[in-house]
């Protein structure tokens, strides 16, 4: 198979995708929360915590978050079969493939182009989202699978094989990007104990790396095999094969700077001294993360009990683990999205990172776990997790905002018609955001409700316009603006009237979206199956009844 034959995963119902609706979101204060002063000058404040189904807050974000996320954060079910509290985790498989589809792809769309995506998940389901990730994108933006230490001592319960970690899939949106723009992680005590001072060198602390190294070309090798006397006088060349790394004038040079090591009794093989002041800031992160370096299951547990007692909360992740994921993906006022929000774990560590935040969840906790825990890291009062590492003192805050209902209902005769929790502003927005318009109300003209171009406007009325009506938006526009006017009724020929478009409103809409559907949840129950022929194959190959 070619190398670049590019694979896709199967399964039953992916050509049925979700006809979106892009819902407006409605802020509300009494749920949001600030600090009462400025802690730093540093702090944030335009946080977003979004209530509602999160493939729907997905859609609502993607027409002005298109392209500025730095990060992206989920922990989603994983689809094991067990029916946890806050969510039922146990979607049939091929619905949790198009599932994630759906979401993934948008998810890649908001992030910008030194994005990336990191996605956490078991055994379960891993190998198949690899698979369909390579497909959404590309294998070449495969950044890493990094295997997460999850607990530490053996399940007695395991089934053959104690299950003690978890994958960490790493993405970046962008190639261009898979080498660059990663941070490094900050040397820990133990690795700064690597470096040492055993001859007083005046540099200070050093370690050490080998001069000899391995190369396929003959005459560099050749080159580069040139004697060396040791201070013990005994004379060394390296091993066959392998040749030094530095030319001979530049051995010498650093011999006589004292940047040559030969060993305590000075007849070892030479090594280069490579000081700590000198050496990067920090260390390139592995793809194996220790429960030590990042915490486990019950460091998370330990958190949650701390933070709201027995929460029912059997998945957290711990802080010092999307402490790590920001470090290296992130910089401070980078903004980073959690559509998966569950404790709201995400949050709480990208503030205190000063990071700026956005996190959806559609379960109750979200206003009885995730806004008390943002509080708490707000005032200063949660003193667990990465608080003392990173010094948080508290500071900043969080607007609160909920989907607003589908824009279209049925009404008794079973007709699509507005909404009646629309207000005229809502409807305006909407359609705004239906259309793909930015939603910018002018306070001077009244049919300027938003726009796509500097000469490009919508106006949205619930009004029947006739003629003389649209005369006359139509000599307020001019020759040089156009205007998309919708309406529920219009009298007379727009065609007359060259800079404007004219359309009936429900029916412009009518076939866009999925109207008054709310739950795109993972459960069973929200979605139906595709029926499958008979004599057609499952996933496993099994062939259905005739």
């Amino acid at each position: 198979m070619s190398s670049k034959t590019k694979l896709e995963l199967t399964w039953i119902g992916k050509e049925n995708r979700p006809k979106l609706e892009p819902r407006i979101l409605l802020g509300d204060p009494e749920k949001s929360y600030h600090a009462k002063h400025r802690v730093t000058d540093r702090d944030i404040f335009d946080n977003r915590l979004i209530f509602g189904d999160n493939l729907l807050a997905l859609k609502a974000l993607e027409q002005d978050f298109t392209g500025r996320v730095k990060c992206a954060f989920i922990d989603p079910p994983y689809n094991t079969g067990s029916a946890f509290q806050h969510y039922d985790d146990g979607v049939e498989h091929s619905i949790w493939l198009s599932l994630m589809r759906d979401r993934l792809e948008i998810l890649r769309r908001l992030l910008c182009e030194d994005g990336s995506l990191w996605i956490t998940i078991d055994d379960n389901e891993a190998h198949y989202l690899k698979i369909l990730c390579d497909e959404i994108f590309g294998r070449d933006c495969f950044v890493a699978n990094v295997v997460w230490e999850k607990v530490y001592t053996p399940k007695s319960n395991g089934r053959v094989l104690s299950a003690d970690h978890d994958h960490v899939l790493v993405y970046a949106r962008s190639p261009k990007f898979i080498s660059d723009g990663w941070n490094l992680l900050p040397r820990s005590e133990e690795q700064k104990g690597r470096f040492r001072n055993p001859d007083n060198d005046p540099n200070g602390p050093w370690r050490t790396y080998p001069l000899d190294v391995r190369t396929e070309d003959g005459e560099r090798r050749e080159k580069y095999r040139y004697p060396v006397t040791l201070p013990s006088g005994r004379v060394v060349r390296p091993s066959p094969g392998r040749h030094w790394a530095l030319p001979q004038e530049r051995f010498e040079t650093e011999r006589g700077a004292d940047e040559i090591y030969f060993g305590v009794d000075g007849d070892a093989m030479p090594t280069k001294k490579v000081y700590l002041k000198d050496a990067k800031q920090g260390v390139i992160a592995r793809t194996w993360w220790t429960y030590k370096e990042v915490g486990g299951n019950q460091d998370a547990k330990r958190e949650i009990l701390a933070l709201f007692g027995d929460s029912g909360f059997i998945t957290p992740k711990p802080e010092k683990l999307l402490e790590r994921v920001l470090l290296i993906a992130t910089n401070p006022g980078d903004l980073v999205l959690d559509s998966f929000a569950g404790s709201g774990t995400t949050g709480a560590v990208a503030h205190k990172m000063g990071r700026r935040w956005i996190m959806v969840e559609l379960g109750e906790h979200c206003h009885t776990h995730i806004i008390p825990r943002l509080k708490k890291v707000i005032d200063g009062d949660d003193p667990g997790g990465i608080t003392e590492g990173a010094e948080w003192k508290g500071g900043g805050g969080f607007r609160y905002f909920r989907l607003a209902p589908s824009l279209l209902e049925k009404d008794r005769w079973g007709n699509w018609v507005i909404n009646k929790q629309y207000n005229a502003a809502m409807l305006t927005e909407a359609v705004c955001k239906l259309e793909g318009f930015q939603y910018e109300p002018s306070d001077t003209i009244y049919w300027q409700h938003g726009r796509s171009t500097e000469r490009d406007f919508i106006y949205v009325t619930t009004a029947s316009l006739g003629h003389d009506q649209l005369q006359q938006l139509s000599d307020e526009v001019g020759d040089k603006r156009t205007l998309l006017v919708l309406c529920t009724a219009f009298r007379g020929k727009p065609d007359k009237f060259p800079n404007l478009t004219v359309r009936k409103i429900p029916k412009q809409v009518l076939s866009r979206c999925e109207w008054a559907h709310d739950d795109y949840s993972l459960r069973v129950e929200n979605l139906p199956k595709a029926p499958r022929k008979p004599g057609q194959q499952n996933l496993f190959g099994e062939e259905t009844a005739r």
